[in-house]
């Protein structure tokens, strides 16, 4: 039996497979299997292709995500709790587009993604961080407005986001519902998908900025330790007890950390080991990278959509 691309998203399906609904699950109701094919469909034109495209675009939104919400919680000033509230509003309406859209549309989906990468970020920061002098920069005295954090620490913050992220899997689990994303019809299902994303994200954050600031490897070093993991989980692409939905959940949380260590890289003073692009000027480049990126998938799928269905003889 051929072993499927692994990571190649293992809940999504490619464009020849979704067209198949022989996966579908059935629905009950007046419409039957017919129904079902339907809305099978529905979902899967709301999941992008998952190419190294797909894993470029990730890497930047997160990258983008943790400069952006260092914008908003440093250089601006608000604070993380403020930022964190402000930000998490955001992803609820983001992610109300996105669940409501009923195809896929890679403005919605990339903007979700987005949202959760600021809000982790903020999120992580103030559950892990406070207002002792190792988090605040030259000359400030707090972190900003409102509470300025629980400073529980990266070990404590990561294990309450594993225990909650595995809690997440838990009920996802005992609900039934499938890991497979191209077979979730219910609005339940796309809400634990989303949930998982926003903690995999924070608990990205959390590993990211261990390793830049606690580990000793510095903003680089972190940034190719993390790049070595991922060249690890290509290599057990040919593993087969190896299950795809593990593989692909340990890369999709490993490319969070990878895009807070190169924030930290492009706007971190250099006496820190960064290159003291700031967040501003980091945000800016790494936005417009991302929204390219955007229109070109959005360019692509509106050709797929319209070109011709060809056939092969036999």
């Amino acid at each position: 039996m051929e072993k499927p691309e692994v990571l190649s998203d293992p809940h999504v399906t490619n464009r020849a497979g979704a067209s198949r609904t022989s996966d579908a699950p059935d629905v009950s109701g007046p419409s039957g299997p017919s129904r079902a094919s339907d809305v099978a469909k529905s979902v899967v034109k709301k999941l992008p292709e998952v190419t190294l495209a797909f894993w470029i675009m990730k890497v930047a939104a997160t990258t983008l995500g943790e400069t952006a919400g260092d914008l908003f919680a440093q250089t601006l000033k608000l604070g993380y709790f403020l930022t964190t509230i402000m930000l998490f509003l955001i992803f609820v309406v983001t992610l109300v587009v996105q669940l409501r859209s009923r195809r896929y549309n890679p403005f919605f989906y990339w903007t979700v993604i987005l949202s959760t990468s600021m809000a982790g970020t903020t999120m992580s920061d103030f559950m892990n961080r406070d207002a002792s002098a190792k988090y605040l920069a030259g000359g400030a005295s707090s972190l900003g407005r409102g509470p300025q954090g629980l400073g529980l620490g990266y070990p404590a913050g990561a294990a309450i986001l594993v225990s909650i992220l595995l809690a997440i899997f838990l009920a996802w689990r005992v609900s039934g519902m499938t890991f497979q994303i191209r077979d979730i019809v219910t609005f339940r299902g796309e809400a634990l998908f989303w949930s998982a994303i926003l903690v995999s994200n924070t608990l990205g954050t959390s590993m990211g900025d261990f390793l830049s600031d606690s580990s000793g490897l510095g903003y680089a070093g972190g940034a190719l330790l993390v790049t070595g993991a991922l060249a690890v989980l290509v290599a057990l692409m040919k593993a087969p007890p190896v299950p795809n939905v593990l593989l692909f959940w340990i890369a999709f949380v490993l490319t969070r950390p990878l895009g807070a260590t190169a924030g930290d890289l492009l706007t971190k003073p250099a006496a820190k080991g960064g290159l003291d692009l700031g967040t501003a000027g980091s945000s800016a480049v790494l936005l417009a990278l991302l929204f390219g990126m955007m229109a070109y998938a959005q360019v692509r799928e509106r050709r797929t959509a319209t070109a011709p269905v060809t056939r092969r003889a036999g």
